[in-house]
């Protein structure tokens, strides 16, 4: 069954913090390290210091940057500069942001979600997750007895009875937060604490598939924490580890923006003469014509945008029929992703490997960096559709690595689920 509740939050106390965009910042893992050393220079509270501290010179034991995470958060509590709300809450959370100079809207909710046995699991990953970052992760919430991050999930929700809520209940409330981050994304939070107001929510969501659309490694950090604390102490179903703080959107709202991951490839091992054999290639005239030509091109045909120093082309696959001889591996879905294509088609037949292969949302860096001739040349891809995560995510599979990128990112320092 799936399971949410109300918490109360540890959250920055504006008494104390006076603007609360000097100290928010991204999710730890789509900070580079000069944007960690900018937001780390903005505030001594920025949320950074918590989330993405820095290794230091004779870092040992007991002394790193977990240790100091840990000095640093209790610090914070002992000061006031992080407070407990006083009433169990669902946190509704408006982004408003442009893409393509176009208006959105995303609204969804921050609660606690039950991490539920594996025999009992209705929540659904889309990802494979890499050891090393599951580990930092474990081991800072093991040092705060916190979870600062929420995982992001999406549930359905086509009667928009929590959009109907919000309209009605929350939208004219003074929020607890409105700030702007670096993208121009506004991030507006208000709490709701209303018993009768959070049991129609939980009423909607209960019982209905879940599906993971960010925060992979937090998911499974908080499933092994629960292990971990389960092997210690036994089992107890009240225990604040058996939840994940989560921020739940729903996924039939055309709000829900994925982007697509482009590929950069550094170095070609082979030429790429062996296109045609399987693809419609067509020259595009400009860089400006190609996401365009390639969305279209998508709706119908599995398409990808080729950049080259000297070209700009377009691939349309010929035959959807050799798919299922050349994608070995996966289901009828899977083996329909670009991003599976791309890689059976020409990624294996070239020999690349994921390392040789530069992942980014932005469709203009692969086209600058094989301009000023970092990169042999880069894909760029559509988008995959929520249907195709749905039914992949159902299926029990993992996509390819660097697939989806959901738009805006769920913005770090908002609420602190404070475990002990």
């Amino acid at each position: 069954m799936s399971e949410i509740k109300p918490f109360s939050a540890l959250v920055y106390n504006t008494d104390k913090v006076k603007d609360l965009a000097k100290v928010m910042c991204p999710p730890y893992d789509v900070i580079s390290k000069d944007k960690q050393n900018d937001l780390h220079s903005r505030s001594p509270n920025n949320f950074i210091w918590l989330d993405l501290g820095k290794d230091r010179p004779g870092d040992n034991n007991e002394n790193n940057k977990y240790t100091r995470a840990k000095k640093l958060f209790d610090e914070w509590l002992a000061q006031g500069i992080l407070i407990q709300d006083d009433k169990p809450c669902l946190y509704f959370y408006r982004q408003e942001y442009r893409v393509m100079g176009e208006r959105h809207s995303r609204m969804g909710f921050i609660s606690l979600m039950r991490i539920p046995d594996e025999k009992d699991a209705k929540i659904f990953p889309h990802e494979n997750t890499h050891a090393a970052a599951k580990e930092d992760r474990l081991k800072l919430s093991l040092a705060l007895s916190a979870q600062l991050s929420s995982i992001f999930v999406c549930f359905s929700d086509k009667k928009q009875t929590v959009e109907k809520i919000f309209s009605k209940h929350i939208i004219l409330q003074r929020p607890s937060v409105d700030v702007e981050d670096d993208d121009g994304v506004k991030h507006i939070l208000w709490r709701l604490d209303s018993a009768d107001l959070i049991q129609q929510v939980v009423d909607t969501l209960d019982g209905q598939p879940l599906f993971i659309a960010d925060g992979h490694h937090r998911y499974e950090v908080a499933q092994e924490l629960r292990k971990i604390k389960v092997a210690r102490s036994g089992k107890n179903k009240d225990a604040p580890y058996n939840y994940v703080m989560t921020y739940f959107t729903n996924m039939d709202s055309r709000d829900l923006k994925i982007f697509p991951m482009h590929r950069i490839v550094k170095k070609f091992p082979k030429p790429l003469d062996f296109l045609e054999q399987h693809f419609r290639v067509d020259k595009i005239k400009s860089k400006d014509d190609l996401v365009v030509i390639l969305a279209k091109a998508g709706q119908n045909e599995h398409a990808f945008g080729l950049c080259k120093k000297d070209e700009i082309l377009l691939l349309r696959l010929k035959n959807k029929l050799l798919i299922d001889q050349i994608v070995s591996a996966g289901s009828y879905a899977y083996k329909r992703l670009d991003a599976s294509i791309l890689k059976y088609f020409i990624f294996d037949r070239l020999g690349l490997l994921s390392e040789d292969i530069i992942y980014t949302k932005d469709h203009y860096e692969v086209m600058d960096m094989v301009a000023d001739g970092r990169a042999d040349a880069g894909f760029v891809m559509n988008p995959v559709r929520i249907d195709q995560l749905r039914e992949i995510a159902l299926n029990g599979e993992r996509m390819p690595p660097k697939t989806t990128y959901f738009y805006p990112k769920v913005l770090s320092g908002l609420t602190v689920y404070k475990m002990a």
